[in-house]
């Protein structure tokens, strides 16, 4: 046995089915996609979601509840985000462009302040929103909460 000789398996491969190529092949007229209908013309492409004629998913199952387009998104970072940022950093004052500079937020993202975890370290902090909390824990060390 070498390379010249190797064959594969019988059975393993079949030839191509070749639509269009004479009635003799047994493939042809129709080319195997039947008779009428939009599926047998050429240019046909079926629309997303189209079901052949039955009412759709989409339409059949309700909708409900509503997107609210004045709500305001704000991206949420912790206290204990803050401390280790002024950690880091050694800064006793954070504004939006140090959450930026680390990488929290992109540029045109809101900030809001929450109250989870603690500070030992007094900040002034800038920020969009704070949490109750938070401006409690900030200004309990004798830091600002400053929004913005």
């Amino acid at each position: 046995m070498n390379l010249s000789n190797l064959k594969p398996a019988v059975g393993a491969t079949k030839t191509r089915k070749r639509v269009g190529r004479g009635s003799g092949s047994g493939l042809g007229g129709t080319s195997t996609r039947g008779h009428k209908g939009a599926k047998s013309r050429s240019g046909y492409s079926r629309k997303i979601g189209f079901e052949g004629g039955q009412m759709p998913l989409q339409r059949r199952v309700p909708k409900f509840g509503f997107k609210n387009i004045n709500r305001v998104e704000y991206k949420a970072i912790n206290l204990d985000t803050l401390q280790k940022l002024a950690e880091a950093k050694n800064l006793t004052k954070i504004g939006i462009n140090d959450f930026i500079e680390a990488g929290f937020i992109s540029s045109n993202q809101l900030v809001k302040i929450l109250g989870n975890g603690s500070l030992t370290n007094k900040i002034d902090v800038e920020a969009n929103a704070f949490s109750k909390s938070a401006v409690a824990a900030i200004e309990s060390l004798g830091g600002n909460a400053v929004k913005l």
